[in-house]
């Protein structure tokens, strides 16, 4: 007879033990009571510790470099206040250098911006005048008369009564719009301009214009400016007994 096939031993059932009395707290996932030592559930292994929720951050602390976690001499509390002082002072810093070329830009838009009109000097004086063309006659509003400067190096002046945004004024030369007439006297081609606020700053420019009758207008954009100065530094068509002919000049506020 052939040996019989193996037969695996069937299992032997048991009692199974009581289970121990639980004491602590229940889990917070399943609710199941577990001993006050275990520190995960008997039952669905979710920790029985339950950690606080970490404070959320300010809004500067997501900045760099204030979120990194740097410590020095176990504090970071030192180089972020270091951080902070340096980029104030830096703010500072640009803020006074900046100013004034940001205030200039300002007024420059609102020149740019905002409507003009004339406004008249109130005195009109001359270094020097030739004999029947005094300095009035550069702001008489005519072009066929004109102030003679009998020499370069003459100036003129011109003051207002209250300060005023001086956005451009306008210059003619020669002593008269007429072509012909034009050329009979000498005409300034080169003007040192000389602008005065009323807290005594003194703006600079040196203006070229063009050899040729009509207005040839000068960018200026000053604050309150209380006297404008011209003086002649080059003309053309100088020569015995003719005159350096400035026939106007026109001032522009903005309003």
């Amino acid at each position: 007879m052939q040996p019989a096939k193996p037969i695996a031993p069937r299992p032997v059932v048991r009692a199974a033990a009581a289970d121990e009395a639980q004491d602590g707290p229940p889990c917070p996932r399943c609710g199941t009571p577990n001993l006050p030592e275990r520190r995960f559930c008997r039952r669905c292994a979710a920790p029985l510790t339950v950690t606080a929720a970490a404070a959320k951050l300010p809004w500067w602390r997501t900045r760099w470099p204030f979120r990194r976690r740097v410590r020095i001499g176990g504090s970071g509390n030192a180089l972020r206040r270091a951080i902070a002082l340096i980029v104030l002072l830096a703010l500072v810093v640009a803020g006074v250098l900046l100013w004034p070329l940001g205030k200039s830009a300002y007024q420059d838009v609102l020149d740019k911006l905002g409507s003009t009109a004339p406004i008249a000097p109130s005195l009109t004086t001359a270094s020097a005048a030739v004999e029947g063309h005094p300095a009035t006659a550069a702001d008489d509003g005519l072009s066929n008369t004109y102030w003679g400067a009998p020499a370069i190096g003459d100036s003129i002046g011109f003051t207002f009564r209250s300060p005023f945004r001086l956005v451009d004024l306008i210059v003619h030369t020669g002593g008269s719009a007429d072509p012909e007439q034009f050329r009979q006297q000498a005409r300034p081609l080169v003007l040192s301009l000389e602008v005065t606020a009323s807290d005594g700053e003194v703006h600079r420019k040196q203006v070229t214009l063009n050899d040729q009758p009509g207005p040839q207008t000068v960018a200026t954009g000053i604050s309150d400016v209380v006297q404008v100065k011209l003086t002649v530094r080059e003309a053309a068509g100088t020569g015995p007994g003719r005159t350096i002919a400035l026939a106007e000049v026109e001032f522009f506020k903005r309003t």
